[in-house]
């Protein structure tokens, strides 16, 4: 939610996030600057995707990715 994702697909994100990705990896998502300080509900999956390539790790990207399209169609 600290990244501006709604509560729902936070939360559903965030269960699928934590078995896949190393506590580093976390942690760069966690950093992403852009999205700090956004409101949650104000940014999309496709936007915290777009900027999740920022961090340039194939897997974030793949996690992320496969995440919010699951957690998107529930």
């Amino acid at each position: 939610m600290s990244a501006g994702l709604s509560a729902p697909i936070s939360a559903c994100m965030a269960d699928r996030m934590v078995d896949r990705l190393s506590l580093g990896q976390l942690d760069k998502l966690n950093g992403l600057g852009k999205l700090k300080k956004r409101k949650a509900g104000d940014v999309t999956i496709n936007e915290f995707v777009r900027q999740t390539r920022a961090l340039q790790d194939p897997e974030i990207i793949g996690v992320v990715t496969s995440s919010g399209i699951v957690c998107a169609v529930k």
